[in-house]
């Protein structure tokens, strides 16, 4: 599967052009994380997006307490990080690889740079914004 077919199946960038998927997909750089190595820590410093190429992480809240609370196994074409792309709000979990893993990384200064030159990507990306928003406060009435 191509960078781009894994972009447009991440709800975010689902609306994207194939020209747009494209010019995201050439900021992604891979970046190989071996087994047993964090990839992200709990409440570090956000800053990038994840896509996962080959592999598997498992994600975990509170790896640092007495109660480790294991969230989720992700595999290839699962991905982690995206809210990294719009703010940099510490991480709320911890990833961390299971198995040697490939991933494809996109900082959110590259992406930041990228909606700045090319503006009809973030355009393409709001409406699916505002409908996670809108679920979510379906789901706290």
């Amino acid at each position: 599967m191509g960078r781009e077919d894994m972009l447009s199946d991440v709800p975010i960038f689902s609306e994207l052009s194939k020209r747009d998927l494209g010019r995201v997909a050439k900021i992604m750089v891979a970046r190989p994380a071996a087994a047993d190595e964090v990839i992200i820590k709990e409440n570090d410093q956000a800053a990038g997006f994840f896509i996962i190429e080959s592999g598997e992480v498992d994600v975990t809240r509170g790896v640092d307490g007495s109660n480790p609370q294991k969230l989720a196994t992700l595999g290839p074409g699962d991905f982690f990080g995206e809210m990294a792309l719009f703010e940099g709000f510490p991480r709320s979990a911890t990833v961390k690889a299971t198995k040697d893993t490939q991933l494809l990384v996109m900082t959110r200064w590259d992406f930041t740079a990228e909606m700045k030159t090319h503006p009809e990507i973030a355009v393409s990306m709001l409406p699916v914004l505002v409908k996670r928003l809108r679920e979510l406060e379906s789901h706290l009435q």
